[in-house]
């Protein structure tokens, strides 16, 4: 004889122990990673007092490595950008060979640790490197100086549009890009009034993940700027040099700019879902049973 089927089975985490255990490893994992170290990098920044903090922050040095990061992201940001959209619309609006390798290609930096990314900079343009005699030759500069730093920035942080755009466009399809165009429209007018209309929250969002990123990369551009205080130290780099001559709170103080930038962004990130939603460009899962 046939067992009855059990149909109010417990799935995972609806017995109330479980549930408990879970939400417990979540809220220590998140308080401990994530809001403990916040906390502490304010409490120390602002442990003697408001004065204390903005004398820090209007040390000259550190003044030039923010105005200094500020214009790497000032370049960076919409030059990948403009890069992100070109690559979205060539891979998702037009079938050639290669699209493939393309795509893998711009999402290289992810797969890259930026140090590496820093040493193959100075091999190609360093004063060893590949073009290295013909720069000298010519008094160019390119290591150790900023051309170098938004280099390096520009390569890490290439793919961050891109794969926000690509999965949009990809849903999306084409059809309203071929009906405008049947209708006349150019090729920038498609682009215009048509593309970027429809995935405008996604660059928004791939161009906030992209200046964070800009802003607070160490990695590739320790290697490439030669970290010269006054000079082409970036901010998270003038955090180190502060931290490693012992002036903890300047550097803490420091540091409270990078962790402003990335809160924004996650704000940012929340208001753009949000207001996606609201557009309907992001469908929210049905429930089991609905």
């Amino acid at each position: 004889m046939a067992r009855p089927v059990n149909r109010h089975r417990l799935r995972v985490g609806d017995g109330a122990v479980t549930r408990a255990v879970i939400l417990t490893l979540v809220l220590a994992t998140t308080g401990l990673a994530l809001i403990a170290p916040l906390a502490v990098i304010f409490a120390e920044a602002f442990a003697r007092g408001v004065p204390t903090y903005l004398e820090a922050l209007a040390r000259p040095d550190t003044l030039h490595a923010v105005g200094l990061t500020l214009l790497t992201a000032l370049i960076c940001v919409p030059l990948n950008t403009a890069f992100g959209i070109a690559a979205a619309w060539a891979v998702t609006k037009f079938s050639f060979r290669g699209r493939n390798l393309l795509l893998a290609v711009a999402e290289l930096p992810f797969s890259i640790s930026p140090i590496v990314a820093g040493v193959a900079y100075l091999f190609v343009y360093g004063a060893q490197g590949l073009f290295g005699p013909f720069l000298q030759a010519h008094d160019i500069k390119i290591m150790f100086a900023v051309p170098a730093i938004i280099l390096a920035s520009l390569f890490v942080t290439a793919p961050f549009v891109l794969r926000e755009l690509v999965p949009l466009m990809m849903a999306q399809g084409r059809d309203e890009e071929e009906a405008a165009v049947s209708l006349g429209a150019s090729g920038f007018d498609v682009l215009r009034l048509v593309t970027l209309p429809n995935v405008k929250f996604a660059l928004l969002y791939g161009a906030a993940l992209c200046n964070a990123r800009v802003m607070g990369e160490f990695g590739a551009v320790s290697i490439v700027s030669g970290n010269i205080r006054g000079q082409t130290s970036t901010l998270p780099l003038q955090i180190e040099l502060l931290y490693q001559d012992s002036h903890a709170v300047a550097a803490f103080a420091a540091a409270t700019v990078l962790a402003g930038v990335a809160l924004f962004t996650l704000v940012a990130k929340y208001l753009i879902e949000r207001a996606e939603r609201a557009r309907g460009e992001i469908v929210a899962p049905r429930r089991p049973g609905h």
